[in-house]
């Protein structure tokens, strides 16, 4: 196979993406602008957990990663896996990709494909890419990666696929199916540009849900897990969801911005995904409550939070809310530390170990082995309902 693949962005989407590729037989080159990540790669050194090094040193043969735009240039093929976060106004910012693709865009062959797999606002695609590689065909297959998720990964979970025309959708299929078992295309791009939106503004909504249940099932002195485990036993009709401080990562805090931005500009209402963004952003303030209760007061109080990455075994900390927690306890007085054993340095300082010398033991994310039993007595808040 002769087919060469340019992937934009070696992150947690386009480095999975590039290796699946590589491993099923294409030439592969991930382009990236960190010029050290990018050596840590062709030394065969990974920096996400998903991926070990054993893995990327076994697709070397096809995978080689660079800075240059201009390995793209005999490219039948580019996926564009960048970053699309919000502004300072809680708005999409979609700079990144937008700066990427008119970098490769010099670059890249009449006839290569462009495939998007950020997130994107509806239309973004059309709207904005297709006047950017103006004359090349464009397809859309939002990325549904899930770190530290052992089950599904970039090789069995169903890709999405809309394209500016049928003969790109075909040579998406095809470029996908090589290494992807479940692949649906549809009619347009704005489908399954929303749908991407839908999946995650539908766990947003839920978890935000849950978490008033909660607060609810705490006030009745009723244990949250057991009546998720109750109503789990229904068949039908209903899917389990867990509370916990608040949502973080790259999607679900940032996804439904993307759709409320396109619903704003149409004039269509977003009142459940208005008003399930406020309540997990209050999350952290409702457990600075709950703290305050047990200590009564946090003035001179050490309290040492457990598990500061936005999810259980992952070492990524984009958008998690204890970066809140943090601030607010230290608002209200109290001296506070974090442990992480995966994230170890963070925000200029590093994870404390856990020993008795604390009032609270806060968890919010610990990761599988995290031992908290050396604590003692230490009093111990689970954010996640678990007590």
């Amino acid at each position: 196979m002769n087919t060469k693949v340019a992937v934009l962005g070696q992150g947690y989407v386009g480095l999975p993406l590039a290796l699946a590729a590589a491993e099923s037989g294409y030439e592969v080159v991930g382009i990236d602008s960190d010029a050290s990540r990018v050596e840590s790669l062709n030394a065969g050194r990974s920096h996400i957990g998903d991926v070990a090094d054993e893995y990327l040193r076994a697709q070397q043969n096809n995978y080689r990663a660079t800075s240059d735009f201009r390995e793209a240039s005999n490219a039948d093929l580019a996926v564009l896996c960048l970053p699309t976060p919000l502004n300072a106004n809680g708005g999409p910012d979609t700079s990144l990709l937008i700066n990427a693709a008119k970098k490769i865009s010099r670059h890249l062959p009449a006839h290569a494909l462009v495939i998007n797999e950020s997130t994107v606002s509806p239309g973004f695609t059309r709207d904005f890419l297709v006047p950017i590689f103006s004359g090349r065909e464009l397809a859309y297959s939002p990325e549904r990666i899930d770190p530290a998720n052992k089950k599904w990964t970039v090789k069995n979970t169903p890709k999405l696929i809309a394209a500016t025309s049928e003969t790109a959708r075909n040579r998406a299929v095809e470029f996908y199916s090589k290494f992807v078992s479940s692949i649906s295309s549809y009619s347009s791009l704005e489908i399954v540009e929303t749908a991407k939106l839908l999946e995650n503004s539908f766990r947003l909504v839920n978890i935000s849900f849950i978490n008033e249940i909660a607060e609810f099932c705490d006030k009745m002195g009723i244990s949250i897990q057991e009546v998720i485990s109750a109503a789990s036993t229904k068949p039908f009709g209903f899917m389990p969801f867990y509370p916990s401080i608040g949502v973080g990562g790259h999607c679900i805090p940032l996804d439904p911005h993307y759709l409320v931005a396109k619903a704003q500009e149409i004039g269509s209402p977003t009142r459940f995904i208005d008003l399930a963004t406020q309540i997990n952003v209050e999350r952290p303030s409702y457990f600075v409550g709950i703290a305050t209760g047990i200590l009564g007061g946090l003035q001179n109080k050490k309290i040492i939070i457990v598990g500061v990455a936005y999810k259980p075994d992952v070492a990524d900390t984009r958008e998690t809310p204890a970066k809140k927690l943090i601030s607010l306890l230290r608002t209200a007085g109290a001296e506070v530390f974090w442990h992480d054993e995966l994230v170890m340095e963070w925000n200029g300082e590093r994870s404390s170990p856990l020993t008795l010398e604390y009032d609270l033991v806060i968890l919010l994310n610990p990761h599988t082995g995290t031992d908290v039993r050396s604590m003692g007595g230490v009093p111990i808040l689970d954010t996640r309902g678990s007590s």
